[in-house]
């Protein structure tokens, strides 16, 4: 049996059959710039689901901000460790930026279990403790992302792509309608690999430091 064997020659022959497969259901359609473009398309490369061209909303200016938020050595911070494994640290750690995830803190599970809240939220609150800039990339806890809207200190940017059925739209909602420069999936799709997709996605476009 003949296969393709090469990562980077599946990768390549993946976006190319992502662009054919654009070109031909959707020949109206436009990305709104090469950036935007990246990101939703390394999206359906992720999950291989075309529905990622119309339910993505980038708030204005929000790609900038977040590869601004990069160069300048922001930690990143996750909801879970899947999307913690799926960003390019390598990639990070060029431009100064770490990325983090506190879910299963020994104090997040201690200030969860005592204020009966998720682990989620109270991985905001502990991240919110510490110094420096934040960026949250979430794909899997709307709670966290409600957590993120009810705090006053703001993050540089937040990556709200939550799945799920139960707040996951809602939440997602209202972070599209805050002030908060953030990238948001609109609806119940979404997901941990999406969030480190998105990320990467900047990532790649990114100069090598």
């Amino acid at each position: 049996m003949s296969y393709i064997q090469q990562p980077q020659e599946i990768e390549k022959n993946s976006f190319l059959i992502i662009d054919d497969i654009i070109r031909d259901s959707r020949p109206e359609y436009r990305f709104a710039s090469d950036d935007h473009a990246a990101i939703i398309k390394r999206a359906i490369h992720t999950t291989a689901d075309f529905d990622w061209l119309d339910i993505l909303h980038f708030s204005e200016g929000v790609i900038e901000t977040l590869r601004d938020g990069i160069a300048r050595g922001c930690t990143l911070y996750t909801d879970t460790t899947m999307a913690l494994s799926g960003i390019n640290k390598n990639r990070l750690a060029q431009y100064g930026s770490e990325c983090r995830c506190y879910v299963s803190d020994p104090r997040v599970v201690a200030a969860a279990k005592a204020q009966q809240i998720t682990r989620s939220m109270a991985a905001v609150d502990i991240a919110m403790q510490e110094p420096g800039e934040k960026i949250f990339v979430f794909g899997n806890a709307p709670t966290a992302l409600f957590r993120v809207l009810e705090h006053a200190e703001k993050p540089v940017a937040v990556v709200g792509v939550p799945v799920g059925f139960v707040g996951a739209a809602e939440s997602k909602d209202a972070l599209a309608e805050s002030d908060l420069p953030c990238i948001a999936a609109l609806g119940r799709k979404g997901g941990s690999n999406v969030a480190a997709a998105i990320i990467n996605a900047i990532l790649y476009r990114m100069p090598e430091a």
